[in-house]
């Protein structure tokens, strides 16, 4: 068999943290190749060694049989390497035609053609479904539409390997097997793929074979025809997985949450939200199903305090808290895990203690009379570490150095603590692997059960269906129809998120 890609021996250590140990994988040509793992399994890391984001400490990386040294990304795109971060990798003030030409500009004067750039974008965008105008600023697209940019970037460069680092996290069904048509398509052009995913149905659905990394080593390859979910998911964990956890029908009790004719406008013309009305009551979780960009983000934000709408009135508990500011609201009770971690759920650079009291720095014991009790805060850091499982579990880490599960771990650990009347969970298991996905799940299913109200936002219709006790679909800024989980089917959700018909509301 032919290898396009062989990395041998490599070993890679941030400080006391070893992500990579004595890793061996060979990627054969023409092929979807599959990596999954837990959270911290050194999926992603393994991949930033091949197209060159990090160094590896020890080993050989090997292009088409031939010995490569590759130190930065550019020594990647030379080879032709593509690569899609789970975090993306782009400059927020810039448009999409500025940020998919980045590094590759045509300048056949020695100006730089935007015009012709554009265009290439444009019909590039055009040819594989993506709904996007070239001339917006990243800064102002959704998290899906930023995905789809970080996709063209790669289609933009022609690469020959292509690394996709959970591609479908933002994608209808639809969308996915569009996406899907387009992978296959590559592949018999010649392109080799390689999937880091935590999704096993895609895995199975697309791959030709499947690496499965735990604890920074390979533990097993298989060939995707000859194994089942459950098998992977028992080599990943260690343990049999639940691929849908169990829970109660709901108790409902009073309102918690009722939007009454919400708006919200992004300038003059720009409606996001247009007469949005519901309500949640307590020891029920209402799931919000829709294309990301179609004002999921902006309902969220307004429940949270983070924007105010254009008009319209929100109560909890029969209380009006609009326009009320993000502190005030969750001093009354109500968290939040916001769909981007890095921009709204965590500090980077601060400690993992130090992002467990964010939002709840001010309250005791937290807050001494003149400072921040150090030793209270280590205290609770340790105890929520501890709860939910965050790895590494050294309250002193940076939260940069978590994979992306055990940063929305740390992120639910927090905000759970605060013993929510109103959880707004949005994306609350994206980038998240099987065994953390059931642990979230658990979770948000015990403080429903424990009477909390929960507002589910997310682009995973498997989750929105397993977890939610009614289904209101959003579509172009709207509530287009309540629907029960146990009677409608992910086909019909799917055409509601278009604008299709509207079975007979829940």
């Amino acid at each position: 068999m032919s290898y396009i890609v062989e990395m041998r021996g490599i070993s890679k250590s941030f400080a006391a943290v070893i992500a990579n140990k004595s890793v061996d994988l060979k990627i054969p040509a023409n092929s979807i190749h599959a990596i999954i793992g837990e959270n911290g399994a050194g999926k992603s890391t393994i991949m930033r060694i091949l197209y060159g984001f990090y160094r590896a400490d020890e080993g050989e990386i090997y292009i088409d049989g031939r010995r490569r040294h590759i130190d930065s990304p550019r020594d990647a795109i030379q080879l032709g390497i593509g690569m899609v971060h789970q975090h993306f990798m782009l400059v927020p003030p810039l448009t999409v035609t500025e940020n998919v030409i980045l590094g590759e500009e045509p300048a056949p004067s020695g100006v730089i053609d935007y015009a012709r750039a554009k265009e290439k974008v444009a019909a590039l965008a055009g040819e594989f479904g993506f709904h996007i105008d070239p001339s917006a600023k990243i800064e102002d697209l959704s998290v899906g539409e930023q995905q789809r940019v970080e996709l063209l970037k790669i289609l933009y460069r022609g690469a020959s390997i292509l690394i996709l680092d959970e591609p479908t996290a933002v994608l209808t069904p639809q969308e996915v097997q569009e996406l899907f048509k387009i992978l296959r398509r590559l592949r018999e052009q010649g392109k080799t793929i390689i999937l880091i995913t935590h999704k096993l149905a895609e895995v199975l659905s697309l791959s030709d074979n499947v690496t499965v990394m735990r604890d920074g080593r390979v533990i097993g390859e298989v060939e995707t025809g000859k194994t089942s979910a459950a098998e992977l998911a028992r080599m990943m964990v260690g343990r049999d997985v639940l691929e849908r956890v169990s829970k109660s029908a709901a108790k409902p009790g009073e309102a918690v949450l009722e939007v009454k004719g919400l708006s919200f406008k992004e300038g003059p013309q720009t409606a996001r939200l247009e007469d949005i009305s519901f309500q949640i009551r307590a020891g029920e979780i209402l799931g919000i199903a829709g294309v990301e960009g179609n004002g999921q983000t902006e309902l969220i934000e307004i429940l949270a305090g983070l924007r105010k709408p254009t008009r319209g009135q929100v109560l909890l508990e029969g209380r009006d808290i609009t326009g009320l500011d993000a502190r005030k609201i969750k001093a009354l009770g109500v968290a939040h895990v916001p769909e981007d971690r890095h921009k709204r759920g965590l500090l980077l650079e601060f400690n993992l203690a130090d992002n467990t009291i964010l939002g709840v720095q001010y309250r005791k014991p937290i807050a001494g009379r003149w400072f921040l009790n150090r030793r209270a805060i280590i205290a609770r850091a340790e105890r929520l570490i501890k709860d939910f499982d965050v790895r590494p579990p050294d309250p002193f880490l940076p939260a940069r150095a978590l994979s992306g599960g055990n940063q929305q771990k740390l992120i639910i650990a927090r905000e759970f603590d605060i013993k929510p009347k109103l959880l707004l969970a949005s994306q609350p298991t994206r980038g998240v692997d099987i065994g953390a996905i059931e642990f979230i799940h658990q979770k948000i299913i015990a403080l429903r059960d424990a009477g909390a109200a929960v507002l589910l936002v997310s682009a995973e219709l498997d989750e929105i269906l397993t977890l939610s006790d009614r289904i209101a679909v959003i579509f172009q800024g709207r509530i287009v129809g309540i629907v029960d989980p146990q009677t409608v089917s992910q086909q019909e959700i799917g055409l509601m998120m278009t604008g299709g018909k509207v079975p007979t509301p829940a």
